[in-house]
């Protein structure tokens, strides 16, 4: 009995110390500072200008240089360069006397064959890499993983890129590997579901390397990791096709949005409500707009001008006062968030923005110039 309550606590703590290691940039005063999830500065707002944490460090402007912090505010790489981009990878690229370079997080630059172009990063451990008009791929070692292939490459999904040569589009993974063959017109991204393709004028679904056709339709969107479903239009009017490219919820709406949490926003009309993935009508069409569900089980819907939040059965639980938006994020951010993520909404009220916890209560009771996303820092 003893050694469970032992490996809950140390369960219990370790999963105390990742959530606390989440920090958002925050601008009060017209200064910048970092906040923590229970809403306490752990970096009090002492900067002109300040940038999200990528991993464990943050870029910061002193004086006309940026430089980057840790997480406890003190300076991991002085401010010596004049721009700076984010860590990824374990990199950054920074410009210094008109030169660009990649640094590590002690400020040492990795030696590499770039001599055109500058890419950041990704998460994937690999950056473009540019030479007479074709592009490859630099791993963080400083060495090309792929010679200078493509006419271009798109930024990688999930270890995913979609690359194309003259007017054919296929995909390749981070190790260079072709995974689609370069033979569609139009290509969506990598989700291990399913992938639109278009060829010629037929679109469909290239799903375990087969492509799977659909009649009649002019566009299909990206798969997501909520849901084994994603939506097709179809004589200007939107349903759900499954990785099959078959129709599951027959093409009869406006305007739809992803599923997620077993529910979809869908509009016709003039307003919108959400349907199952049987298609059956859950929530009642009386909203101007409505995004997902978040795994907190609330959804924003706007009422007139302002938003607020519905559980799933319709019911509103925060009441309709807020303006909400996507926070700035890396370019490597593919779903700008709107709504709940771990308890906490990124919102607006009046003129300041904030977070809000599932019950409608201001984090930490403050409001800010502006606030952006909470961003983990343990790698």
């Amino acid at each position: 009995m003893k050694t469970n309550y032992l490996l809950f606590f140390i369960l219990f703590f370790n999963a105390s110390l990742i959530f606390a290691q989440e920090l958002a940039l925050v601008r009060d005063n017209d200064l910048f500072g970092y906040i923590n999830t229970s809403g306490e500065y752990t970096i009090e707002p002492q900067f002109k200008n300040a940038k999200n944490f990528s991993g464990h460090l943050a870029a910061v402007l002193q004086g006309k240089k940026w430089g980057f912090i840790n997480t406890s505010g003190e300076w991991a790489i002085q401010p010596q360069y004049d721009k700076v981009k984010a860590f990824s990878s374990g990199f950054a690229l920074v410009l210094d006397d008109g030169q660009w370079n990649y640094i590590d997080s002690s400020g040492a630059i990795l030696s590499t064959p770039v001599q055109e172009k500058y890419y950041d990063f990704s998460e994937d451990g690999v950056a473009f890499f540019r030479l007479e008009k074709k592009l490859g791929l630099l791993g963080t070692d400083g060495k090309l993983v792929i010679d200078p292939t493509y006419d271009v490459i798109k930024p990688f999904v999930s270890g995913h890129a979609r690359v194309r040569n003259g007017d054919n589009w296929g995909m390749i993974s981070k190790t260079g590997e072709v995974i689609i063959p370069l033979e569609y017109t139009e290509l969506g991204n990598y989700n291990s579901k399913g992938v639109w393709a278009k060829k010629g004028e037929t679109f469909g679904v290239v799903s375990n390397g087969t492509f799977n056709t659909m009649a009649g339709v002019d566009k299909i969107w990206d798969f997501n990791d909520d849901s084994d479903l994603t939506y097709a239009r179809s004589n200007k009017r939107i349903g759900f096709i499954n990785s099959k490219a078959e129709w599951v919820i027959t093409p009869t709406y406006e305007k739809v949005r992803r599923f997620s949490n077993g529910l979809a926003p869908v509009f016709n009309g003039d307003r919108w409500g959400y349907i199952n993935t049987k298609g059956e009508e859950v929530v009642a069409f009386n909203f101007r707009d409505a995004e997902t569900f978040s795994e907190d089980g609330l959804a924003p819907v706007k009422e007139k001008k302002f938003w607020g939040f519905i559980d799933k059965s319709g019911k509103i639980i925060i009441p309709a006062e807020y303006q909400i938006t996507s926070a700035s994020l890396s370019l490597f951010k593919k779903n700008p968030l709107k709504g709940f993520r771990n308890g906490l909404a990124r919102v607006k009220y009046g003129k300041k923005w904030g977070y809000i916890d599932t019950q409608g209560k201001p984090l930490g009771g403050k409001w800010y110039q502006n606030v952006e996303l909470f961003m983990d820092t343990t790698h």
